[in-house]
């Protein structure tokens, strides 16, 4: 016999469904807007005639942005930047996180004090720019890279999974003549998928959103990410020669309107893909990475 609910637990539920519905229609409706606006011709957009679905169906502002060249080198840009980015983060976020984990590993307490202080205290934004001219990066790849290149946070929660790996499996490896760096690769690392994909996650969407580092260290327009193209185009305006009207006439104002939303749906595409792809990994590897301190 199945459970009976009280009069006071049915009214809780049905609050419960009442609440969660109204939040997930709060937090769909900008998206299904953006995206239908995209789709839809500018005027109606400007006039407020769009509330949901498409209106005057058309792809002549994805047209205009592929057509862009800045876009396009943008978004290669941006591509390059994650790519490499996430890996070198994952990679020495790895390197870190290991020896931390590792109870016979000589002084993990001091260098753990020593990394976490930086959590709270920075050079500032001038002595990091020097820094970064003095080494010769300003206007390169790596410019955009290094500066961020591991976050202490992410090597807690790393080190922490770590951890809770049975210290009887890693024992048993070193008794068969394993080494330490064989551990890592051959055991430690394939039980560790959630966190990593976890860590892949949250490098590559913040390399994907990254422009601060870009705008500060990199002047040329043909290195720059794809964020930093949008900023122009959205902040500043600069809509002329993308839709091939004077600048501050009616047809660049009306036609900007599609381009701006459309630009917006093409620079979120690759992360709203990539998420649900970890998303069997993210809760998995969060909530283990932070059961311990």
């Amino acid at each position: 016999m199945g459970h009976l609910q009280s009069r006071g637990d049915r009214l809780f539920d049905g609050a419960n469904i009442l609440l969660l519905g109204l939040i997930t229609l709060i937090v769909l409706y900008p998206l299904i807007f953006v995206l239908s606006a995209s789709f839809s011709n500018p005027a109606y957009i400007l006039e407020g005639r769009l509330w949901l679905w498409p209106k005057g169906l058309t792809l002549t502002s994805y047209e205009r942005v592929f057509q862009n060249p800045f876009v396009i080198t943008g978004y290669l840009n941006t591509l390059r930047y994650t790519l490499i980015g996430t890996t070198l983060n994952v990679v020495l976020t790895i390197c870190a996180a290991y020896p931390l984990s590792r109870k016979d590993f000589a002084g993990r307490g001091a260098f753990t004090v020593y990394f976490t202080v930086t959590m709270f205290f920075s050079g500032g934004l001038i002595p990091t720019y020097l820094l970064i001219k003095s080494l010769g990066l300003i206007n390169s790849f790596w410019a955009v890279i290094l500066p961020g290149a591991v976050s202490m946070w992410n090597i807690i929660i790393m080190r922490t999974f770590f951890q809770n790996i049975p210290v009887e499996i890693q024992e048993s490896a070193h008794m068969d003549g394993c080494s330490n760096l064989r551990l890592l690769v051959r055991i430690v690392l394939p039980l560790s998928l959630p966190v990593v994909a976890v860590m892949v996650l949250f490098y590559g969407v913040g390399h994907w959103n990254a422009f601060f580092n870009a705008l500060m260290y990199v002047s040329e327009a043909g290195k720059h990410p794809l964020q930093l193209v949008m900023r122009g185009i959205l902040l500043q305006n600069q809509m002329g020669a993308m839709v091939g009207a004077s600048e501050g006439s009616v047809e660049q104002i009306v036609a900007g309107e599609g381009v701006k939303y459309a630009i917006i749906v093409v620079a979120s595409a690759p992360i709203l893909v990539l998420y649900p792809l970890l998303q069997r990994y993210f809760v998995k590897g969060v909530m283990i990475g932070a059961i311990k301190g």
